[in-house]
């Protein structure tokens, strides 16, 4: 098997290693022509498109972080709210997307806003499930910045879910994890959940 030297060096170094001739493989198993016009570059798309979704496997929270952790006397809620997600789901390798909503009540440090972003993008662009991405995150700001409590939630939708399986278009899936007094205290957990109830799928 021969993949047609489409590509230059340089995009060829973003590729994940050896994806290129196993997707060109796929294409033949599942009865496709991989040397016809319009698929003669998807391997090599792929490949490229996969080192993108999967970054998450080569960096590390303290790359996500920066120097960005910074000493406050601040004590009260912070919130960071729909931080957009795109993940891969581990079981059909079918996508999942959706929002993560973050708080956490200081204690002695904080943490730059876009850092929660890049947080939330660390552990999903990775082979996952929405379950373990919400416990990485509110784990990850725990470890960043020993707060009093974290809270995160989060909403997706899958494709394994809504285009083959069941075929539930229309369903959704809501995760949280909640740590310190978040978890302690009834009235603080809901005033974190009344603050992002607006933003919430089913709305």
């Amino acid at each position: 098997m021969t993949i047609p030297p489409t590509i230059s060096a340089a995009e060829e170094r973003q590729e994940v290693p050896g994806l290129s001739a196993l997707t060109y493989d796929w294409l033949t198993a599942i009865g496709e022509d991989p040397e016809r016009e319009g698929l003669q570059k998807t391997p090599h798309r792929v490949a490229k498109a996969w080192s993108f979704l999967t970054a998450g496997y080569h960096k590390t929270l303290a790359d996500a972080a920066g120097d960005a952790v910074f000493e406050a006397e601040g004590s009260e809620m912070v919130i960071v709210k729909d931080i957009e997600f795109y993940s891969m789901c581990e079981h059909h390798m079918l996508p999942f997307s959706g929002r993560a909503h973050i708080a956490y009540i200081p204690d002695g440090k904080i943490l730059g806003l876009s850092k929660f972003a890049r947080i939330v993008d660390l552990y999903s662009r990775r082979l996952q499930v929405q379950e373990r991405i919400t416990t990485q995150i509110a784990d990850a700001v725990g470890e960043l910045l020993a707060p009093r409590g974290v809270a995160v939630l989060m909403e997706g939708v899958h494709l394994c879910m809504a285009m083959r399986g069941v075929q539930k278009q229309n369903s959704s899936t809501t995760t949280s994890a909640m740590r310190g007094i978040f978890k302690e205290d009834a009235r603080t957990r809901a005033e974190f959940m009344s603050a992002v109830q607006n933003t919430l799928r089913s709305r």
